[in-house]
């Protein structure tokens, strides 16, 4: 599972789909037109049929609603991709400062667990920071979702993540100590260090599906990292492979 530290878990009983993110691209922002409460409160309702993975107030609470495992109802044919952020506010206001430090801490989380790249995009086929309205009829047809002041502040956002991720005294994660494998047959090796590893292939522009499960296509992308960094290609991943790609 995916939830983040330091968010409230709140987690919601309806108006998501268990287990069904296909991939995560990036995380949009939205604008609730109203208050983090209501909103909270609006997603346990099933007659909503909407939901959000995150959620921030206007002091900079930040909630987590759905796991980054399963899909969140908000942004039409863009959920089984994106991971979404509601902002506590309404068209034409502007974050608050809290706001930019809580979307920054969520986009520098998911640059770490998911692969996500510290840039912004329009284009719902990208990667990185989107909003809303960017994806247009297919998105649901927001366009004004989250505004053009807060499209403006998403490279704010970018910034205060990379400052966020620069500050950390700690390095990367060190080498599990056990060898990551991919044997046919026999049951998929499983684990935070697998996500750690899927998610800094993404980065390495081997993208897999970030699900925690070292299965065939793990395999395949990391002896293709493995080939490309003159390693071993053998599809295992032991501390050297892991050291070139982990940073």
């Amino acid at each position: 599972m995916a939830r983040m530290p330091g968010a409230q878990w709140r987690p919601i009983s309806v108006n998501y789909t268990r287990y069904g993110q296909v991939e995560v691209r990036g995380v949009v922002l939205h604008i609730m037109a109203g208050t983090l409460t209501g909103t909270d409160a609006w997603f346990r309702n099933p007659a909503a049929s909407a939901s959000s993975h995150f959620g921030t107030s206007r002091a900079g609470e930040l909630r987590q609603w759905v796991d980054t495992k399963d899909r969140a109802w908000a942004q039409g044919t863009g959920n089984r991709s994106w991971i979404s952020i509601e902002n506590e506010g309404r068209g034409g206001d502007v974050l608050t400062d809290e706001q930019l430090d809580a979307c920054a801490r969520i986009l520098a989380w998911a640059h770490q667990e998911h692969g996500v790249p510290l840039q912004a995009t329009n284009d719902p086929n990208g990667r990185g920071l989107g909003h809303h309205g960017m994806g247009g009829a297919a998105w649901g047809g927001h366009l004004a979702c989250p505004g053009a002041r807060i499209v403006a502040q998403k490279r704010e956002i970018i910034a205060r993540a990379k400052r966020l991720l620069a500050g950390q005294e700690d390095g990367p994660p060190p080498w599990p100590g056990r060898l990551l494998k991919y044997v046919t047959g026999a049951p998929l090796m499983s684990g935070q260090d697998v996500r750690t590893w899927q998610a800094a292939l993404t980065r390495a522009a081997f993208p897999v599906r970030i699900d925690g499960y070292y299965g065939a296509k793990s395999h395949a992308a990391t002896r293709a990292f493995q080939r490309a960094h003159r390693l071993v290609d053998d599809g295992v991943v032991g501390p050297a492979t892991w050291r070139a790609g982990v940073r």
